[in-house]
């Protein structure tokens, strides 16, 4: 009783989304409290060293537990391009833009049915996202360009929803990526 006292006393020193260098800080033995803690429920492994401390704060939204995985990073392409409603469709991949290097398929999360991947990006295309409710999102001329640059195109394109987005900024925007990337959204005001 003392320790399960004693544990719950720990996770309320914890924020909603920790690691496990946050856990070392209350305990001696993080490994073992985390363990124990992740096998009677109290908290709920994301993946290696990131936790959620659900017992007594439920599971956060996929956005700000993505962000949080690989800082500093983002949200774009085609759920920033939901998120914006610039698509109706719902997507199924949250895409996290980020500088850190440990991307690629091997690195994706499955979250709440949702699969989170990682892509990285370089330092000079590092902009344009606001932050919003404990997550970084993109902007909606953002999102267009990285799923562009990313994707090549942007599924379902005859469907979109353009009202909302700034081309001027848009067009600004595309200077810095490769051209690729600028001469296709000059197919997006046809």
């Amino acid at each position: 009783m003392n320790e399960e006292r004693s544990t719950l006393k720990r996770l309320k020193l914890l924020p909603v989304l920790f690691r496990k260098q946050d856990a070392e800080k209350l305990t001696s033995h993080a490994g073992t409290f985390l363990s124990r803690a992740v096998k009677k429920g109290l908290i709920y492994r994301i993946n290696r060293g990131n936790y959620i401390n659900s017992f007594l704060c439920g599971l956060p939204g996929v956005e700000e537990t993505a962000c949080f995985l690989k800082p500093p990073a983002y949200i774009s392409c085609e759920w920033a391009l939901n998120y914006h409603g610039i698509t109706l469709q719902s997507p199924m991949v949250c895409t996290v833009v980020t500088l850190s290097t440990s991307v690629g398929k091997k690195r994706n999360i499955q979250y709440q049915g949702i699969t989170i991947e990682f892509s990285r990006i370089t330092p000079s295309l590092f902009f344009g996202f606001t932050y919003r409710d404990r997550f970084y999102m993109a902007s909606p001329e953002k999102a267009i360009l990285d799923t562009l640059y990313y994707r090549g195109m942007i599924p379902a394109q005859d469907e979109l929803e353009l009202d909302k987005v700034d081309f001027n900024l848009l067009s600004k925007m595309a200077r810095r990526y490769p051209l690729s990337v600028s001469r296709s959204i000059v197919n997006l005001r046809v």
